[in-house]
């Protein structure tokens, strides 16, 4: 999640709290997606019988998070169909401007 988080800073106007790359980040937004994942998750789904069914259920969370959950202030779409429709934007307009 954290890796997703330092990738996709630039995309929704994330900013270190910390001057250049490498440096330490503010994890607020980290630790409320974490908070999240344990209270739907881990806690409402439990008791767990192994890590095997963690890690299933984790990865079905992800998924679920990142393709199908609509979020409100990304005007109810999916995190991934809000992506998907910035790239596309970003590639009109480099083809508008005639940029290879």
């Amino acid at each position: 999640m954290v890796a997703f988080i330092d990738d996709h800073r630039d995309v929704y106007g994330i900013e270190p709290s910390v001057g250049s790359v490498g440096d330490s980040y503010d994890n607020a937004l980290a630790e409320s997606i974490i908070g999240l994942y344990k209270t739907e998750v881990i806690e409402r789904r439990g008791p767990w019988r192994s890590y095997e069914a963690v890690e299933f259920a984790t990865l079905e969370w992800v998924e679920w998070f990142s393709n199908r959950r609509l979020f409100g202030a990304l005007g109810y779409v999916s995190p991934a169909k809000f992506e998907e429709e910035y790239y596309r934007a970003q590639n009109e307009q480099v083809a508008v401007a005639g940029v290879n």
